[in-house]
């Protein structure tokens, strides 16, 4: 199938928000908040518009992390800080990425002041129902800063679209743990052993999903993805742009095809400064 529109956009405007989960600035100023670093701010950093929820919030929509890894680290994080400082703390982070990674002149480029008009306007179709990460992250104000204001947008639609894409691993009947198996096996993801450390599964608990997902014919004995697998993965990604399609289809295909080229290019120069630690990346 081809990529739509939608996804096509949605693949270089979410990197300008995850860069911040590989960059020391993030880090730095979540640790200065008495936050571990790490586990306990990844799950703070991200949680913190929903408020201090507890670890049952946090498994529900972050959806492949073991739920004990979890409850390590949340509530806990709420006893060292509150949501409000770390959500001024991700903001300088994000400010501070950006800074590092893209320059002075692209920040204040007519081009990313273009981009965040953009990425705001089809955000203006994102719907909050049965959305939790989209809608807490939607009650947030807007930064009056057109990098922050692109960053905040970025935030926006990837989790608009993460949002969707669990409901759509639920209609595929995936658990958390057997959706991080089957995209692993395609090895187009980060490799097996970094996601069993950063989502805190064991080994055994990596090989009972194999085992689950053969019984189901989507890996084959030498735990590579079947047609049946990557036609199962198929058929989520294809609901998943079906559920994602307002914000692309409000902002036109004129429009949405500006914001790529816009997005693009800043994804481009990021990754080319060092945003993605490459070594996280391939089959293993």
């Amino acid at each position: 199938m081809d990529m739509t529109p939608g996804r096509r956009c949605h693949n270089v405007v979410n990197p300008l928000h995850s860069a911040m989960y590989f960059a020391p600035e993030l880090a730095d100023e979540l640790t200065s908040l008495g936050l571990e670093p790490g586990a306990m701010a990844y799950f703070a950093g991200r949680a913190a518009p929903l408020g201090p929820v507890g670890a049952g919030t946090v498994t529900a929509t972050f959806y492949n992390f073991n739920h004990d890894h979890v409850a390590r680290h949340i509530p806990a994080a709420w006893t060292v800080t509150t949501p409000e400082a770390v959500l001024a703390a991700r903001l300088r982070g994000a400010d501070g990425t950006l800074r590092r990674l893209l320059g002075e002149e692209a920040l204040t480029s007519k081009e990313m002041a273009e981009a965040a008009e953009l990425a705001l306007r089809a955000a203006e179709a994102c719907r909050r129902e049965a959305r939790p990460l989209y809608a807490a992250n939607a009650g947030l104000p807007v930064p009056e800063e057109p990098h922050l204001a692109l960053w905040h947008a970025a935030t926006l639609l990837r989790e608009h679209r993460g949002d969707g894409h669990l409901a759509a691993l639920l209609v595929a009947g995936l658990s958390g743990i057997e959706a991080l198996v089957l995209h692993s096996a395609t090895g187009k993801a980060v490799t097996s052993a970094v996601l069993q450390q950063t989502r805190g599964w064991s080994s055994d608990q990596w090989a009972a999903a194999q085992d689950g997902l053969r019984e189901r014919g989507l890996l084959d004995e030498a735990g590579d993805i079947t047609a049946a697998g990557a036609a199962l993965r198929g058929e989520a990604e294809e609901l998943t742009d079906r559920l994602d399609a307002a914000p692309y289809d409000h902002l036109g295909p004129v429009a949405t095809a500006r914001l790529t080229e816009l997005a693009g290019g800043f994804t481009r120069a990021a990754r080319d400064a060092g945003a993605f630690p490459a070594y996280l990346f391939g089959k293993g």
